[in-house]
């Protein structure tokens, strides 16, 4: 039988792994400008009068339309109507416009315009929401920081939006495949973004040595406008896909009212929502205020103007350093031959201390930071591969969380008390920072496979849509509260890098604690009912 088999676009390991790289180099960019404003907090205090409460407000309004307009909702409707590749291409259109919008606010065209005036003498007041506590904006909030939340709203109903549709993506083109291999890179990538942007967003801001916030956005626009071009790209790929298979794109079940009864009943959706709520606001809230945080609890001295660590392209050497950094440690979780594996894990060790070596000598808090993510992108493949083959997914819950909670405390209470040391606070911070990034790898790469074990297969789509906005209102709130516990903590305090941050912390570490206890709870309900948490993904012969 000599039956020719033709190939599709999917078959091709060099097209499948293209479509990914488009759908992940538009979520990288998205994750660079999602904290954009992060590391230049002290700036928009100095040069646009925006105090922790203004920027705190301004930080959560990214998810306040996807909590109290429900665009979550809409946003898994929309998919499920429309498909993957018109929802990519709308996702990324929407993050521009917000991102236009935000670049505007902190421009200097802002000033002294129309707008400006009109943002000044209204939003002052909201009906509702100002009764419950829950406005986006407040009497005596700065006209700039009210417009750029408008354009963060935008933003944040599109990145939401391109979270599902990516996640969607992968499957329809890594299904039965290296479907796993594919969604840890693409978050690994994904997390880059965080450490790229603490350490463009200030080189952007300070070049020329005129400081400038609206050029760290403007950066942030132009990678939007990348992220557009990179969904239309998948857009046509896509669509000769389904041209080849014949296949109807494949959907969802929709948000259905009627599943709610059944969702709101299944203790296993409650566990998993609050570990989500709880573990994410200690997390995403943090990284819009670690870089300030570290200003106010580390003694830098800015080297001397003329030296070789003062210039510009120090940010651009550091940068490659970063991204051999995650390359090589990545790269050889997949290595076979020992000698292979372990050149490269030397590598990234050595480019680690490299760059940490750097950050000191450069006396910066955004360099600092941006390790966060590097040893998440060495462990996730490790802890993705454990979990399909050894399991314990509830044990990583908890200790994920101890790592969470020590972390912050850390930070609070002995960071501080290595501020005279200008050597021994950065090891400290190097150090937290790096066991807070593998907690970051670890309670999101069991919590997220333990969800299909814990809710009914029927209302699945459902309880997701429902996980994703209780976890939005987290992030909408902490943001906020971490800036009113600043000021209400700092009263006088005018320098922005001499808050004491010890409160807000305390509160993270608190969010820590509670998780921890439900990880426990979810241990014993496993214990109890049998539900497999700790057992492998992959069962022995299947």
């Amino acid at each position: 039988m000599s039956e020719k088999i033709q190939k599709t676009l999917r078959d091709s390991a060099g097209m499948r792994w293209t479509a990914l790289l488009l759908l992940a180099m538009a979520m990288f960019c998205s994750y660079i400008f999602m904290d954009i404003l992060s590391p230049i907090k002290d700036l928009m205090q100095s040069t646009r009068g925006w105090d922790s409460t203004a920027f705190g407000t301004m930080q959560g309004s990214e998810v306040f339309l996807n909590v109290f307009a429900f665009f979550l909702i809409f946003a898994g409707i929309i998919l499920d109507k429309m498909g993957v590749r018109f929802t990519a291409v709308l996702s990324a259109a929407v993050m521009l416009v917000g991102a236009c919008v935000k670049w505007y606010a902190v421009s200097d065209g802002f000033i002294g315009s129309g707008l400006e005036t009109w943002f000044n003498e209204n939003l002052n007041y909201i009906p509702i929401f100002d009764e419950l506590g829950v406005s986006p904006f407040y009497q005596g909030m700065p006209a700039s920081a009210k417009f750029a939340a408008c354009g963060f709203m935008i933003f944040g109903c599109g990145c939401e939006m391109a979270g599902i549709t990516v996640s969607r993506g992968i499957v329809k083109w890594f299904k039965g495949r290296e479907m796993a291999l594919a969604m840890g890179s693409e978050m690994a990538l994904a997390r880059l973004g965080v450490a790229t942007c603490m350490i463009f967003s200030p080189f952007f801001a300070r070049l020329g040595g005129e400081v400038s916030v609206s050029r760290s956005v403007a950066f942030g626009v132009v990678l939007m406008c990348i992220a557009l071009i990179m969904t239309i790209v998948y857009f046509f790929m896509d669509q000769k896909l389904d041209a080849q298979t014949g296949e109807a794109e494949e959907k969802d079940d929709p948000f259905k009212i009627s599943d709610l009864g059944k969702i709101l009943t299944d203790a296993g959706f409650w566990i998993v929502a609050l570990l989500c709520v709880l573990y994410y606001s200690a997390i995403f809230p943090f990284q819009k205020y670690a870089v300030n945080m570290l200003q106010c609890n580390l003694t830098l001295t800015a080297p001397d103007a003329e030296s070789f660590w003062a210039q510009p392209d120090v940010t651009i050497i550091q940068y490659v350093i970063m991204l051999i950094v995650a390359a090589a440690g990545f790269a050889s979780n997949f290595q076979k031959k020992s000698t292979y594996k372990f050149s490269l894990l030397a590598l990234s060790i050595l480019a680690l201390i490299t760059y940490c070596y750097m950050g000191f000598m450069r006396q910066s808090a955004e360099s600092i930071f941006a390790v966060f993510p590097l040893l998440a992108v060495l462990i996730t493949p490790i802890l993705g591969s454990y979990l399909d083959h050894h399991g314990k997914a509830a044990s990583m819950l908890v200790l994920g969380s101890l790592l969470l909670i020590g972390c912050h405390l850390t930070f609070a209470f002995i960071l501080p008390m290595f501020k005279g040391s200008a050597v021994g606070g950065i090891i400290i911070a190097y150090t937290t920072i790096l066991v807070l990034g593998a907690s970051f790898s670890l309670v999101p790469a069991s919590l997220w496979p333990s969800v299909p074990k814990l809710v009914d297969a029927k209302v699945i789509g459902s309880a997701y849509a429902l996980i994703f906005w209780i976890q939005n209102i987290g992030l909408w709130l902490f943001p906020l509260l971490i800036g009113k516990v600043l000021d209400a903590t700092n009263p006088g305090v005018t320098d922005p890098t001499q808050f004491d941050y010890t409160a807000p912390l305390v509160m993270l570490a608190s969010l820590g604690v509670a998780a921890l206890i439900l990880g426990f709870v979810l241990k014993a309900i496993d214990k109890k009912k049998g539900i497999g948490l700790e057992l492998p993904n992959i069962q022995q012969g299947n």
